[in-house]
């Protein structure tokens, strides 16, 4: 099993696991690696600091690089980080806790405005435009960009 340490094109970093350097090679081609922040999916590998076991056992220690990984990142980077976290917590708790009504948002959240159907917390999708419609009509609507990955997880 390879873990990669991998970032999209916007920047997040985030980790892979893959069965092999050519599982991985075969899976970026077809764009199957998502970023699980913001969907792309336009992903590079970094550097990341092996972690080699060579006791198996005996009291001979593991060698790792923990010093040099963090020492690249910067203040900027574990905000990022802490952000990025925060924000995966956060689409996940959206998910658990509310019915995807897909298409049929803007009618479903219109419904529920005047009172022809019961209060429930929904999600789904409209366009800009049908979302800026509901705020003019007085429905409060969030925008929340959820890559598909989310959509999927299993955890």
């Amino acid at each position: 099993m390879k873990v990669l340490n991998l970032r999209c094109s916007v920047g997040h970093d985030f980790e892979g696991w893959f069965a092999s350097e050519d599982d991985f090679q075969a899976q970026q081609r077809q764009q199957l690696i998502e970023c699980p922040v913001c969907g792309n999916t336009r992903v590079e590998k970094m550097l990341s600091a092996p972690h080699l076991n060579l006791g198996h056992g005996s009291s001979a220690p593991s060698t790792s690089m923990p010093e040099a990984a963090d020492a690249v990142a910067s203040p900027d980077q574990h905000r990022q980080q802490v952000m990025q976290a925060m924000y995966e917590r956060m689409v996940q708790h959206v998910m658990e806790h509310t019915t995807d009504v897909g298409e049929q948002f803007a009618d479903q959240a219109r419904k529920m405005h005047h009172g022809e159907v019961a209060e429930a917390p929904i999600r789904g999708r409209t366009s800009q435009e049908e979302a800026q419609q509901l705020r003019d009509e007085g429905i409060e609507v969030v925008s929340l960009p959820v890559p598909s990955v989310s959509k999927r997880r299993l955890q």
